[in-house]
């Protein structure tokens, strides 16, 4: 599935209509025929009240189809037409025309003395439809939108609010809200869900989504050669995570290098090792300054530990010798988990990453900060190299803002993997994964119950586990993105959004894998 945008939707629209001849008009019918389908799976079938807000561009039409289809079901639609109905045009204006000529009533709201009608009927429905803007908008929401949507914001949690195709007010390439947008129960969107309902302020408003079909053929984005976000489905992970032989043993299974520790973060890396383990690795060794050596090795007695030198808490320079003669053993390499900021730092990054052999690694948490004044070495890597910032880290890496980062995710990552070699794994409410080619996935599951440290750390280890069994990097990161989050959503249920920790996470990724296999 990919997540499209305005343009996008425009091209596909064209060559539905142009190419293969299927009018705009059928297209909008079939649009609110599948708007209404959902709206009575959503009610069991039962008959509701049902208030439709239509604007006058393409998303009104919408509106209009589904406030007759709802009356042919024997359903109490009103529909409160917002804008003068001498503007509709197109193939909105037909639909229009059919309502109309059906004698089928119309609330016109557009009339400011109105809305205290339209207020009584928010408290008689049942639900309320926004099909007021759709993919169209651009900055400030005018009058009488502005009104009529935080008129119906208010009513958050006492109605459903469902939006056709995305929630009015929201800009559809870059979910950014300028000044109002609807918050939605539920948005159905066509052929393809919205990039904005991933970016900015579009996750606050779009609340679950489904995209549904209208006979706009989803062969036509090979046919166009458009380049879109993919978004990941139980589907992809489930093609992505290595299949595991029956009679395979631990050394089939992998073998991952944890490095990381210090004496004031001593918990990031065992959850890194735990990770590992408990998603499929065969063996996982966990690499830590000897100063803390015994408190990490007895909370994590499944991995095998290496003791290396360090010097205040921190590794030494001596650390890099005696994890070059081991090197050959691992599959790929973790660094960064709890390793802390130290003097010579930087230097002691740069002479870590001059040993490394062909293994991929991914590099996490303070490994990065060290990293941020050379950022060529990450070229210069033998291995496949994966980084994983939060958007701080990758505003530090960047020189930039996080707002600034955060403002364009998409393009920030995607220029960042394909100027320095890497994929990237930029975290966040929805995760952006840049691959070296130009290509981003995006990971629509996860919320507020990550939000807590060391849920990155686990993140980091599923990463390596994964590449440890033999996965692409892409598969091992869209694989780890999704079970993470899933993970976290599942466990909130359990423990509430407040209680999830990570070795909560890790508990409830062993059950994720058990649904998908």
């Amino acid at each position: 599935m990919f997540a499209a945008g305005q343009q996008d939707m425009q091209q596909m629209d064209q060559y539905t209509m142009e190419k293969i001849g299927l009018p705009g008009v059928v297209l909008m019918e079939n649009a609110g025929a599948r708007v209404v389908e959902e709206i009575v799976a959503m009610t069991n079938g039962n008959i509701r009240k049902v208030v439709i807000l239509a604007g006058g561009g393409n998303n009104g039409g919408d509106g209009f189809v589904i406030a007759r289809r709802l009356f042919d079901i024997g359903w109490e639609p009103v529909l409160c037409l917002l804008v003068n109905p001498d503007r509709l045009k197109g193939d909105a204006k037909i639909h229009f025309d059919v309502y109309v000529n059906r004698g089928l009533p119309v609330l016109h709201n557009w009339a400011q003395d109105n809305l205290t009608k339209l207020e009584d009927e928010f408290d008689k429905a049942d639900i309320i439809v926004d099909a007021i803007l759709g993919t169209g908008v651009k900055g400030a929401v005018r009058e009488p939108f502005k009104t009529v949507i935080s008129m119906v914001n208010a009513l958050q949690g006492k109605k459903a609010v469902l939006s056709v195709d995305i929630p009015s007010g929201v800009e559809s390439d870059s979910g950014k809200v300028e000044s109002t947008a609807i918050k939605a129960t539920k948005t159905i969107t066509f052929v393809y869900p919205k990039k904005g309902f991933f970016l900015q302020d579009g996750p606050k408003c779009v609340g679950e989504w489904k995209a549904v079909d209208i006979s706009v053929p989803p062969s036509i984005t090979s046919v166009l050669g458009l380049d879109m976000p993919q978004v990941i489905t139980e589907q992809l992970v489930k093609t992505s995570i290595p299949t595991r032989p029956q009679q395979g043993h631990k050394g089939t299974f992998g073998h991952a290098l944890v490095i990381g520790g210090s004496r004031q973060y001593v918990g990031a890396p065992v959850y890194t090792a735990k990770a590992v383990l408990h998603s499929g690795a065969g063996l996982a060794t966990l690499a830590v300054p000897e100063s803390i050596y015994p408190i990490v090795a007895a909370q994590n007695p499944e991995s095998l530990m290496l003791p290396l030198p360090g010097e205040n808490g921190h590794f030494s320079d001596l650390a890099i010798a005696e994890i070059s003669s081991r090197l050959q053993l691992f599959d790929c390499i973790a660094i960064g988990p709890g390793m802390g900021r130290f003097p010579n730092g930087e230097i002691w990054m740069k002479s870590f990453l001059s040993i490394l052999q062909n293994q991929p690694i991914v590099v996490d948490a303070d490994a990065l900060y060290l990293l941020r004044n050379d950022l060529g070495l990450l070229k210069s890597c033998k291995g496949t190299v994966i980084i994983t910032p939060h958007p701080g880290e990758m505003a530090t890496l960047l020189n930039k803002t996080i707002k600034e980062v955060e403002e364009n995710r998409i393009e920030v990552a995607r220029k960042f993997a394909n100027d320095h070699g890497v994929f990237l794994l930029l975290k966040g409410h929805r995760s952006i994964i840049a691959c070296p080619d130009g290509s981003i996935y995006i990971n629509p599951f996860g919320h507020d119950a990550l939000g807590k440290g060391g849920s990155g750390d686990v993140l980091t280890g599923l990463i390596a586990s994964f590449l440890a069994q033999g996965a692409t990097p892409l598969h091992a990161m869209v694989s780890a993105s999704y079970l993470h989050a899933r993970a976290g959503e599942e466990k909130a249920k359990e423990l509430s959004h407040y209680g999830v920790m990570p070795l909560d996470i890790i508990d409830s990724i062993k059950h994720q894998l058990a649904i998908l296999f």
